[in-house]
């Protein structure tokens, strides 16, 4: 039985993610910060044959951070998987009026998870074994003017599990950064998004859970993603800056 720690549970990925391994009798420690919508996660798994404990967190407050991985290795003894899904999608006109606000949604997309993981890798550099999931975006390869506040923290997310996950590898530990595209997820809901261009949250789960299963580095979900970014991060800043992306 797989013992999982889903961070961001509430998210539509993140459960999807969970309905796939629930399939496999797992045991969860759910983590979010809505007590009513961790308890409908919850229930749908147990009815799916998993085990579950949940924990509620604003993942912005640092100092509950060790204490939140205390109860889980407490309730669970270790952990194989850490899948690490919290974040908001930040209103870029917002922020670039408002540094406090804007100061607030790099914590919540950016900082915190940096903190998180900070924790986290420490436990399972000792446990010696589990994979790290890490959910960033494609928006972290290349700062656009329409959300560059949100790329600039998932950029920096992506840094760091760059170099993380090197460490991790040598005590056994993998480390996933997925970066997803247009997700048809409620915090995308009312985006004009191209509808050619944006996945379910059920095949951003299977290419997640495929990744992990072949202990892949990086994944790009839908595919063709690694396909645009490498075109959109190699346009010349003269032009890319004339660009209304």
């Amino acid at each position: 039985m797989k013992k999982i720690l889903i961070v961001g549970a509430t998210s539509a990925i993140a459960t999807a993610c969970a309905r796939r391994w629930a399939e496999q009798s797992a045991s969860f420690f759910l983590v979010g910060r809505t007590t009513e919508k961790l308890a409908q996660v919850a229930d749908d798994l147990v009815v799916r044959g998993a085990t579950v404990q949940t924990h509620m967190l604003d993942l912005n407050h640092y100092d509950q951070h060790a204490a939140m991985l205390d109860a889980c290795y407490a309730t669970m003894g270790q952990v194989d998987i850490a899948l690490i899904a919290h974040g908001t999608l930040p209103d870029q006109k917002a922020c670039e009026k408002n540094a406090q606000l804007a100061v607030q949604e790099f914590t919540s997309n950016g900082l915190s998870v940096i903190a998180l993981l900070t924790d986290l890798a420490n436990r399972m550099e000792a446990q010696k074994s589990g994979c790290i999931a890490v959910i960033s975006s494609v928006a972290g390869d290349r700062g656009r003017p329409s959300n560059y506040l949100y790329g600039a923290a998932k950029g920096a997310v992506t840094e760091f599990c760059s170099g993380l996950r090197g460490r991790l590898f040598k005590a056994g530990v993998q480390l996933l950064t997925i970066k997803p595209g247009f997700v048809d997820t409620p915090m995308t809901q009312g985006l004009q998004l191209p509808k050619l261009l944006l996945a379910t949250p059920d095949k951003v789960a299977q290419d997640i859970v495929r990744a992990m299963e072949k202990r892949r580095d990086t994944l790009y979900t839908p595919w063709f993603w690694r396909w645009i970014m490498l075109i959109i991060i190699h346009i010349p800043g003269t032009v890319f800056k004339r660009l209304s992306l």
